[in-house]
């Protein structure tokens, strides 16, 4: 049931307008989080008639956005055919791209990096790594891209750690689940992702214990990547150009003009879920993240690696194949911008 509701939510949110045989269309999904900020806020320009990619793009083509609440669901309405690209998070890019052997999807450029951290109670119970031992700590799904920060993590730390059990206790739990029990003192730590930090040190009285980014060479991590199906990428080239060219302005102007794609970001945020953020949280959330065109390639590999390291994956997986980003260093380099090597 749960599964089925999440479905028709999409459904609902994903409804466009008929369009004529003679436009074009590019299906395009989100999650409604600030970490796909770019594609949020496209979708609340859009919803008010101002279009950023709709403007970019021609009259001729039709932009169709769709929400989802999970990774996997996006990368599955990409191989059913029912999407063009979405911005989704590294693990379920690279589970899809192991699931279809390389032939159905491809990574065509970067959209955010950071923010996510650990965080543990203020009360003192976990003052070092040494602390961990016996402990239990909260990741926001099983095998996703911070499941598999935190175990890798813990196992660097020295502590034996199973899917189930082990020294520490990694228990995969909802991020609204998690600030909950948090709340409650039932979890000892939580490692997630914006703007669930935020909410936690704020509402859940935590304490940072480790920012993620120190764990990344100059801070850097992939949080958002923005992935096309192949069969897009093959047959429509110069309208997937063109997306990714008003993408990497769209990161600009985003940058240049904080304050109203902030307030941008957050009526959209409210016209998708019913609720807004509160400012103190899109602010410590905003403060994480870094909006990018840079998929920042070798923090995927490295946790591809971590997910063979720690079990997930039964070997180190062949990513060779995973990006495509051909059309993002034209457009880069026809803005007099550094290509990504």
């Amino acid at each position: 049931m749960r599964y089925f509701l999440a479905s028709l939510l999409t459904l609902v949110i994903g409804c466009s307008p008929r369009v004529k045989h003679s436009e074009r269309v590019i299906r395009v999904g989100h999650f409604p989080n600030v970490t796909h900020a770019q594609a949020v806020i496209a979708h609340g320009l859009s919803r008010q008639g101002r279009g950023w990619f709709e403007q970019r793009l021609g009259p001729e083509v039709t932009v169709q956005w769709f929400v989802f609440n999970a990774g996997p669901t996006a990368m599955e309405a990409i191989f059913a055919n029912s999407l063009d690209i979405t911005y989704v998070g590294p693990n379920p890019a690279i589970n899809a791209h192991l699931k279809s052997d390389g032939q159905d999807i491809r990574i065509v450029a970067g959209a955010c990096s950071g923010g996510a951290a650990l965080v543990v109670q203020s009360d003192g119970r976990i003052q070092s790594a040494a602390d961990f031992r016996g402990k239990k700590i909260a990741t926001p799904q099983f095998g996703n891209t911070q499941d598999v920060a935190a175990r890798a993590w813990l196992r660097d730390q020295g502590y034996r750690i199973t899917m189930t059990g082990g020294d520490v206790q990694v228990v995969p739990t909802s991020n609204p689940d998690q600030l909950a029990l948090f709340q409650k003192g039932v979890l000892d730590a939580v490692w997630t992702v914006e703007p669930w930090v935020t909410r936690l040190l704020l509402e859940g009285n935590g304490t940072l214990f480790l920012d993620e980014g120190a764990l990344w060479p100059d801070g850097r991590y992939v949080t958002t990547h923005l992935v096309s199906s192949i069969r897009f990428l093959k047959t429509q080239p110069t309208l997937l150009k063109k997306w990714i060219a008003a993408h990497v302005a769209l990161t600009q102007w985003i940058r240049d003009h904080p304050s109203e794609a902030k307030r941008i970001l957050n009526e959209e945020l409210r016209a998708l879920t019913g609720r807004s953020l509160p400012l103190p949280v899109l602010e410590g959330a905003w403060s994480r993240l870094v909006l990018t065109h840079d998929p920042v390639c070798s923090s995927l590999l490295k946790s591809a690696a971590d997910a063979h390291r720690i079990g997930f994956l039964a070997q180190i997986p062949d990513l060779s194949r995973i990006y495509d980003l051909t059309l993002l260093n034209e457009v880069l380099t026809t803005q007099g911008l550094e290509p990504i090597h």
